[in-house]
């Protein structure tokens, strides 16, 4: 009798696995080494003040000016910033959701409080990628800029360096309140509703835990948080690349944009979500896989579960 009721008792169980904490970095980086050349692109757009090149042109000027290499201008700033950034967000996101769900890991958190979690994980993850951010907006937009105006920065940790050397402490975190706003409105978008549409998706007979599911969950968030975070992230853009001085304040750079019309919030939409939507999928498939063959084991009991 004791072997059968252990027997029935391993029955009883099945595993789930959760990522780990820093997995939402690790697939971030990888995302933006795909993704890199569009963003690029959406920042040159973003920085106009009167629309001179759409996407495409954009693009063909860069390579014909820079070479194809220029597209991948500022690549180790947009790799530090996803390590700042995104680790930050999706390390609190996870880790909290999984403490709040520890006693029951089947019960997916109510809508509200995944909107809550991610918009608190998103304004710390704002604050701490700031930095990064900045270089990487500068070292992107430099090949846009006259010989002798560029910064030329090696790398990202040498961009750091400098903008602390001359600039001072403070302006390593030029629009980091910008910064902060879009990346609330980035995590809610992007990590909240990318697990509110998985969870729907997965309550239908038609979806598994697969590449599938991920795929489509992922371009529905990608969709949705380029909506929410284009206004602010032309602001961002502005404020972090611009000289000393072109900007009184915040309020002096948000009147300048909207002497453009209300579209000058939305410049960029399009290579925006362009860039956003396979940054999205890539980043969440590969958070995915990781979480799938390396994440760590939960054991489930199903009949506490059904009761």
């Amino acid at each position: 009798m004791p072997h059968a009721e252990i027997h029935t008792d391993v029955h009883e169980l099945h595993t789930q696995r959760n990522g780990r904490w820093y997995f939402g970095g690790l697939a971030s980086a990888g995302a933006c080494c795909f993704t890199h050349p569009l963003d690029l692109i959406k920042v040159h757009l973003q920085t106009q003040q009167k629309v001179k090149y759409r996407a495409s042109t954009m693009a063909v000027y860069v390579v014909r000016n820079q070479g194809i290499l220029a597209l991948y201008n500022g690549l180790s700033a947009s790799i530090c910033r996803q390590m700042s950034y995104s680790l930050t967000r999706f390390g609190l996101y996870e880790t909290i959701k999984h403490w709040m769900t520890a006693d029951n890991p089947t019960k997916p958190l109510p809508f509200y409080q995944k909107v809550m979690l991610a918009a608190g994980a998103g304004a710390c993850g704002g604050l701490v990628g700031a930095p990064a951010d900045m270089i990487n907006v500068r070292m992107q937009n430099d090949i846009k800029l006259a010989a002798d105006k560029r910064r030329n920065y090696k790398h990202a940790f040498d961009g750091l360096w400098r903008v602390y050397r001359y600039e001072g402490f403070r302006s390593l975190f030029n629009g980091a309140s910008m910064a902060t706003v879009r990346a609330v409105l980035m995590t809610i978008g992007q990590i909240s509703l990318y697990d509110q549409f998985k969870q729907i998706l997965l309550t239908t007979s038609f979806f598994k835990d697969n590449i599938i599911t991920h795929f489509t969950a992922s371009i529905m968030a990608g969709f949705c948080a380029t909506l929410l975070t284009q206004p602010t992230d032309v602001m961002k853009t502005r404020l972090m690349n611009a000289p000393p001085g072109q900007y009184k304040n915040f309020m002096d750079c948000l009147w300048t944009t909207a002497k453009l019309g209300p579209m000058g919030f939305y410049k960029g939409f399009i290579p925006a979500f362009v860039r956003l939507a396979p940054q999205t999928i890539l980043t969440f498939v590969f958070f995915e896989q990781l979480r799938l063959n390396f994440g760590i084991v939960i054991y489930i009991n199903d009949n506490k579960n059904k009761s």
